[in-house]
């Protein structure tokens, strides 16, 4: 089984090791990848303030000139490390087993607005790029989604748990079967909390090392219980109920 993950705007500083972006998932798409990132280096150049901020998505000035550097020189480390916000914080995954961590970082796939699909052990630098946003006028989202084949045939033989927003099915959405997470509480879809409990549930799967959307659906995870199931065309949507 494959879990796809959204990345998170907000990074964390540091890296051990120097980017070769031929080491990434799919060395198909360097061309691409190289392309976007020569756009977005130009943009850094130019050192535009409103065409930083627009980009990054932020508005004060020492956030954008922290973040108008070079990160082809930077260092790097593993994509699920680097990334931060509510689903990585409740996965965790630093104080995870060595065998736990092992598991994600051969079956998570990240979506990155800037490199597009990467494998959670990919190293990659600290970058910024506001979710949606157009790297002048390349639409990565655009051209990776023009690639999604290398995701039909990566995923062809595994089953799919799709822990993404739906924002990313703009890069790949699935052709085949897949499996969807929806959470409720007091009858109220949830949002904010929705990712507190998409990085829950990527924990606990990865702690009892699941390989299949069987044995997933046999997996007790604590304030969490089956409210529905709907399949729609090759979309499951697993409902549950948090409680507690």
């Amino acid at each position: 089984m494959k879990i796809l993950l959204a990345p998170s705007e907000t990074k964390i500083k540091g890296g051990i090791n120097n980017f070769d972006l031929n080491s990434l998932l799919f060395p198909e798409l360097t061309s691409i990848r190289k392309e976007i990132l020569h756009k977005y280096i130009n943009i850094l150049q130019k050192n535009d303030f409103q065409e930083l901020s627009k980009m990054f998505g932020l508005k004060k000035e020492s956030d954008i000139n922290y973040h108008n550097r070079d990160i082809i020189h930077e260092l790097t480390m593993k994509a699920i490390e680097r990334y931060t916000g509510v689903a990585f914080d409740y996965l965790n995954y630093k104080d995870l087993t060595e065998d736990s961590k092992a598991y994600i970082d051969k079956n998570v796939i990240l979506c990155s607005n800037l490199f597009g699909f990467l494998r959670a052990d990919d190293m990659i630098p600290e970058y910024r790029l506001k979710q949606g946003e157009a790297v002048g006028e390349l639409k990565p989202e655009k051209l990776y989604k023009e690639q999604s084949h290398l995701m039909e045939e990566y995923l062809q033989e595994e089953d799919i748990l799709d822990l993404r927003a739906g924002f990313y099915d703009r890069f790949y959405k699935p052709t085949k079967n897949y499996t969807t997470l929806k959470f409720i509480k007091g009858g109220k879809v949830v949002s904010h909390w929705a990712k507190a409990y998409r990085g829950i549930v990527l924990r606990e799967v990865a702690k009892a090392k699941i390989d299949s959307l069987e044995d997933f659906m046999k997996l007790s995870i604590d304030n969490l219980s089956i409210e529905e199931i709907q399949t729609k065309k090759n979309k499951t949507e697993i409902i549950y109920n948090i409680v507690g």
